[in-house]
């Protein structure tokens, strides 16, 4: 007697739907928080209870949004101040860097590159210090260029392996045809690499976007109330006595669209790129 088994197509069917519930549980509680925040923040004042968080609110009250925005504009340009120039300089710095490393073997190379990355293991609050007095030196402290370079700096060890990797991943020939023509290091990497290395950029640009958006340590050392910040500004909304968490939510949601809108229409391109080698070897 035999039994009759289902065709592979429908097995596999299954079996996807098994990856989907835990995927489709991680996203469900990574979006509770967003949950808390939008519903928290379309809340009147007198709505805004622990015993009622998880309610929805009885009606949109987008003057809270409007508040929050107001008292957050001067801080949402200084941080678009910072991360366009440290997003693009460090991202420019790695790719030089990476292509180097990759592709021009010179004496202590395999020494300088595992240095280099030693940088990502510094934490941040060990340096504070010498940073602030290095800063005070160059004439660099309390404004966004000091912090748009320390972002720089911080931001060169993983930009440079991102590249370094993607950039070895390339044929040997490539380079080797356009040496054969005529082309010179700068040349080679001009016309050749960088062309091709959209992929690593995306990346890099993402990430460094991410990281000096995000950033709360170094901007609340490194700036002066003037060019906080928004996450700077954003934990100072809070009053001594009362604190509006309607309108503190709804700040919090506007300090997080930019990089929800990054990776919401840009998350593909940062998937493609990590494909493409970003990050291996």
């Amino acid at each position: 007697m035999t039994t009759l088994t289902p065709p592979r197509s429908e097995r596999r069917f299954s079996t996807r739907w098994l990856l989907y519930i835990p995927l489709l549980l991680a996203a469900l509680f990574y979006l509770i928080p967003l949950y808390l925040m939008l519903s928290t923040g379309f809340k009147s004042f007198a709505e805004v209870d622990l015993q009622t968080m998880w309610r929805l609110p009885s009606g949109l009250h987008v003057e809270n949004f409007t508040a929050a925005f107001q008292q957050l504009a001067p801080a949402l340009w200084n941080s678009i101040r910072l991360v366009i120039p440290a997003a693009f300089i460090s991202s420019m710095l790695g790719s030089l860097n990476g292509f180097v490393l990759a592709r021009w073997k010179f004496r202590g190379a395999d020494f300088i590159f595992p240095f280099l990355l030693f940088g990502m293991f510094i934490p941040y609050q060990s340096v504070l210090i010498p940073l602030v007095e290095f800063m005070r030196d160059i004439n660099l402290y309390g404004g966004v260029p000091g912090l748009v370079l320390t972002h720089v700096i911080y931001g060169i060890p993983i930009t440079t392996l991102t590249f370094r990797n993607y950039y070895a991943t390339v044929p040997k020939e490539l380079v080797e045809s356009a040496r054969i023509d005529g082309a010179g290091l700068l040349e080679t990497y001009w016309y050749i690499l960088l062309p091709i290395s959209i992929p690593s950029f995306v990346v890099v640009l993402i990430w460094q976007f991410t990281a000096a958006w995000n950033d709360f340590l170094f901007a609340v050392v490194l700036t002066s109330p003037a060019n906080w910040p928004i996450t700077v500004a954003l934990n100072n909304m809070a009053g001594s006595q009362i604190i509006e968490w309607n309108v503190q939510m709804a700040g919090a949601f506007l300090a997080a669209v930019p990089t929800l809108l990054v990776y919401i229409f840009l998350g593909r391109y940062f998937l493609r790129g990590l494909m493409a080698g970003a990050l291996k070897g």
